[in-house]
């Protein structure tokens, strides 16, 4: 999968805004060749929202064990839920998984710069994020429904702000 196949995909899900930092659009420089993914339907960048979805082309401070230094190197980072985290890691967001954790589903659980494979998210796994460091054809269905369901929770949270807002 490209990093434009994946753009494509997120993007034509219903309500979704894609922002693509770029210079001179006030956005900060390390920010610029990254995607970031929201549910918002009236097209305005939420303030108070995290993305459902980002897609990263660089290392980031902090976050540098998917080793995105490497020439077209990119990582699909998706929001997807405690079920679907569960269901390709073998555990709980925040539980560490066990050393020797073997794949799962097709998924390891840990090695942050493993190929066209489901990760937990090497900052932000914790919190449920999963990740792919370079999907391919092993992980490009995966990647669709992951971001699919990241949809549809990000959908489910702004519905329910809105009927209690």
């Amino acid at each position: 999968m490209t990093m434009d196949e994946i753009i494509g995909f997120a993007g034509g899900l219903d309500g979704v805004l894609t922002l693509r930092p770029a210079p001179g659009d006030g956005t900060p420089e390390l920010a610029w060749g990254d995607a970031f993914f929201y549910y918002s339907p009236d097209g305005v960048v939420p303030t108070a929202t995290q993305p459902f979805a980002t897609i990263v082309t660089k290392n980031y401070p902090g976050d540098e064990t998917s080793r995105l230094e490497r020439p077209g190197a990119f990582r699909v980072n998706v929001a997807a839920g405690r079920e679907a985290f569960t269901r390709w890691t073998g555990h709980a967001p925040r539980e560490t998984a066990a050393a020797g954790d073997g794949d799962r589903a097709g998924a390891a659980s840990g090695g942050g710069d493993a190929d066209d494979t489901v990760i937990a998210h090497p900052v932000y796994g914790p919190q449920g994020w999963l990740a792919v460091v370079n999907p391919g054809p092993r992980t490009g269905e995966a990647v669709r429904e992951l971001l699919t369901a990241a949809h549809r929770l990000a959908r489910a949270r702004y519905e329910r702000r809105a009927e209690t807002g």
